[in-house]
């Protein structure tokens, strides 16, 4: 299971990496994954993920206390509505999947709104 776990902490790191680079994909997500993987397979990396320069501080805000900071709620939010303006301006959506899109997107965002600020 360690080895398990270790692969897929790696895995997690890789796509959160990619996603610091890429809109389209989410960075903190996967490294909170990386993280949970870590701290089942090497506290050691667990503790340089946890104090990496860059991604430490989020992932200590969410572990600490479930905090995001306002600068990545208002960037989340602003995407996910400009993906949803894209969508329907783009696609012309029937309407019932304009709902379902937007339902599936204004559920996460409620989330992330609710969290306490960093």
């Amino acid at each position: 299971m360690r080895l398990l776990f270790l692969t897929l902490g790696w895995l997690f790191v890789a796509l959160g990496v990619v996603g610091a680079f890429l809109p389209v994909l989410p960075t903190t997500p996967f490294l909170l994954l990386a993280v949970a993987c870590f701290a089942r397979s090497s506290p050691r990396l667990e503790a340089w993920l946890m104090n990496h320069s860059k991604f430490g501080p989020p992932l200590q805000n969410w572990r600490e206390r479930g905090a995001i900071s306002a600068k990545a709620k208002i960037m989340a939010v602003s995407t996910m509505a400009a993906s949803y303006a894209i969508f329907w301006f783009g696609t012309s959506p029937p309407f019932w999947r304009a709902a379902l899109v937007a339902a599936l997107m204004i559920g996460p965002a409620i989330f992330m709104l609710t969290r306490p600020n960093a």
